[in-house]
């Protein structure tokens, strides 16, 4: 019987040393299979990450929802029939916001990008809400200005910025707003905090009557207008992308996710002012 059992072990073991193989193979070939569909996921991830900007720049979005924005309840200079039309979605609190304003001249050393230095501060960055502001003084463009949170802090902002636009004071209060004053104000002592609108219209008041500032900003009468603002910078989202964040721009039809250099979006302008 044992003889049997060694005779029938001895004849089986090729078999099983074949089937060791073969089974073998099979794992080693499904265990590179999975390796490269993890890595083409990983790959695509980040082409994707890379590729989101120009995809965003090159989609269109009709003009006649740009210009349909000025029939909106929206922060808005000049009107809907301009030659050009720059649309702005934007968070006070947001830190990139503030590099694009131009009126944060320090920001840039905060976060270690050499490449945002103004250039009025021996940088080469242009900051395009300036430049948009220079066409718009010139009465050769027109603007909308959209809340979106961003960042997280520009709530009070937001607020103080409708409360400025109704009294024609839009620009001064933004200009301080978006200063590094303005910035550390809003993520660092404000966040939000209805009590402390006494200190939100003390900042402001060499642009605004503090008094009306913080009435207006106790009021709530703009609560439902960044409610508004928000979901109107979600149907504009799908424009920029597959993230959407702040701050993002049109110039027309032509959208441009991010800090983007004047100098990205002069082409666009110069070609609509023909």
């Amino acid at each position: 019987m044992a003889q049997e059992e060694k005779s029938f072990f001895e004849k089986a073991s090729p078999l099983f040393i074949v089937l060791s193989i073969v089974l073998a193979f099979f794992v080693g070939t499904l265990w590179q299979r999975v390796r490269t569909l993890e890595k083409g996921k990983v790959e695509g991830a980040q082409q994707g990450a890379t590729a989101a900007p120009s995809q965003a720049e090159n989609a269109k979005v009709s003009m006649d929802t740009i210009r349909g924005l000025f029939d909106k309840d929206v922060i808005k200079f000049g009107n809907k029939d301009s030659k050009l039309i720059f649309v702005e979605i934007s968070d006070t609190s947001c830190p990139f916001c503030h590099i694009a304003s131009g009126e944060n001249r320090t920001i840039y050393k905060d976060m270690g990008r050499p490449n945002f230095q103004l250039a009025s501060e021996g940088g080469t960055y242009q900051a395009p809400v300036a430049e948009m502001r220079k066409l718009v003084d010139e009465s050769k463009a027109s603007f909308v200005y959209i809340y979106y949170p961003g960042h997280g802090n520009g709530e009070m902002g937001a607020k103080a910025l409708y409360c400025a636009y109704e009294k024609g004071k839009f620009w001064p209060v933004h200009d301080l707003l978006m200063s590094s004053a303005g910035y550390k104000l809003l993520n660092e002592t404000v966040q939000n905090d209805k009590s402390k609108s006494g200190i939100m219209a003390d900042f402001l008041k060499s642009a605004i009557d503090p008094s009306f500032m913080k009435e207006c900003l106790d009021s709530g009468k703009y609560e439902n207008r960044l409610a508004e603002d928000t979901a109107l910078a979600k149907s504009l989202g799908p424009y920029f992308g597959q993230v959407f964040g702040t701050p993002a721009f049109f110039v027309n039809e032509t959208p441009f996710e991010g800090a983007h250099d004047w100098k990205d979006m002069k082409s666009v302008v110069e070609a609509a002012l023909k």
